[in-house]
């Protein structure tokens, strides 16, 4: 099939590799404009234009999709890159701009998805956060054939995997990328076949995964041990949860830790102890027990190494 992809991140650059891998041919890409990183912020490009080039595919960055948008000059060219490919299937995975109807309706076969959650769970822009913080156990993910709804579009595949302790964002991310660049290639052969079978998404389950915000990453210890440990592993790397220390001026970002379900009497948020095997904060049910942290400036430590640069005040 000729398939043009539409993606940004590593998340996507898996599943194009994969489509590549499997003999399909991509003849265009839309990626987002590169954007500045590191201490120079000098412009970079993100993984699938990195991918994309190493490949020889021409790579498009258009800054909207929309003909009447503030961008019309970026759209009408990607439209007429579309027309020239003419391509049976666009496959879109984290792309991060909205797609209009006239790009949904371009394809042959329209738009495939590949969604981080088991739809209608988790719409939105951060499911594979948002499944960590409420403490699913399991998730995975949707190949959806695109609309114009926010992730609303009827489901053409799914594959589970379970949620463990051990996942935080980034490891559970490496692992739905994995699953999602099979999944795509699946859909695609099911497709060909004639074989890929469309559902409607279900109306009850429906929750939204809200984009994150730095706001967000100080913790609230008036909250549960459990629910907190769970934040700390959902928002690894991004955006982090941090917290106040005595005796520091700056935040710390906390990065693993582990809740005791111990009965305490003492204000949430109170340091009770201190030692190499952690750092333990009383919350509203239970203690949190830090077990690495970072100061601001610093690296991520283990708490053994941490605790020996500071002591509660």
């Amino acid at each position: 099939m000729r398939i043009v992809f539409a993606g940004t991140p590593d998340f996507a650059r898996t599943a194009l590799e994969s489509i590549i891998s499997a003999g399909h041919e991509v003849p265009l890409v839309l990626t987002q404009p590169d954007r500045p990183s590191g201490r120079g912020m000098k412009l970079r490009p993100g993984p699938v234009k990195v991918a994309a080039l190493e490949h020889g595919i021409r790579v498009e960055q258009p800054r909207s999709l929309r003909l009447d948008g503030r961008y019309p000059e970026d759209a009408e060219m990607t439209r007429q890159a579309l027309l020239d490919v003419a391509p049976d299937l666009m496959v879109v995975a984290a792309y991060g701009l909205i797609l209009p109807k006239w790009v949904l309706g371009l394809p042959r076969h329209g738009c495939f998805n590949i969604h981080a959650s088991l739809l209608p769970r988790w719409r939105g822009a951060a499911p594979i956060q948002r499944a960590i913080e409420a403490g699913d156990t399991v998730t995975g993910v949707t190949i959806m054939q695109m609309d114009e709804g926010l992730d609303t579009g009827d489901m053409l595949l799914e594959h589970e995997i379970p949620i463990h302790d051990t996942h935080t964002a980034e490891r559970l991310h490496d692992d739905l990328a994995q699953v999602g660049a099979q999944a795509i290639v699946e859909a695609i052969a099911a497709l060909e076949r004639g074989a890929l079978q469309a559902r409607p998404q279900p109306e009850a389950g429906v929750t939204y995964a809200a984009k994150l915000d730095k706001a967000e990453s100080p913790l609230d210890f008036t909250r549960p041990a459990a629910e907190l440990a769970r934040r700390v592993r959902a928002f690894d790397p991004v955006p982090g949860a941090s917290m106040h220390l005595p005796g520091l001026d700056q935040p710390v970002k906390i990065w693993a830790a582990q809740a005791l379900p111990q009965a305490v009497e003492a204000t949430p948020g109170t340091v009770l102890t201190v030692s190499p095997e952690g750092i333990d904060v009383a919350t509203a049910d239970g203690v949190l027990r830090l077990l690495a942290l970072q100061k601001a400036g610093g690296r991520r430590q283990p708490v053994s190494a941490f605790v020996q640069g500071w002591k509660p005040a």
